[in-house]
């Protein structure tokens, strides 16, 4: 897509939207890091099942366990969404089928034998993690 037919409403919000990252995000790393220092392996940014073209965070395999954080803007975080004032037709769509896509993804990995934990980018990183952790000690 060419700089003139831009979905961004200008060339510093295609440049910020573009900086954005799809994985290794500050609260997966954070995250990540917290698992590492307690001991726990996990393998990151991998599809819990083959045939299905999305991948978890972090995910163990042995326990059938898929990790996904997700950050506020783009899953539409029932407490921190905002809808954007410039483009707001494309930005709400783009958000409510992130959403749609967040929940069928969730349905379908369940229905493979998998457990799927959703987390916030805002949520406390030892809450997360100890809630991973418990899950795994089941």
């Amino acid at each position: 897509m060419s700089d003139n037919a831009s979905w961004a409403s200008s060339p510093g919000v295609r440049r910020s939207m573009r900086a954005n990252r799809g994985r290794d995000t500050g609260p997966e790393l954070a995250v990540r890091r917290e698992l590492h220092r307690r001991g726990r392996r996990f393998f990151v940014n991998r599809r819990p099942v083959a045939t299905i073209r999305r991948t978890s965070d972090i995910l163990f395999p042995r326990k059938k366990v898929a990790v996904l954080i997700d950050g506020c803007f783009w899953h539409g975080c029932p407490v921190h969404r905002t809808w954007p004032k410039r483009n707001s037709d494309f930005w709400r769509e783009k958000i409510e089928t992130n959403i749609a896509r967040d929940i069928e993804t969730t349905r379908l990995w369940e229905a493979e034998g998998w457990q799927v934990l959703r987390f916030w980018e805002h949520q406390l990183i030892d809450e997360i993690v100890s809630t991973i952790e418990a899950r795994l000690d089941e």
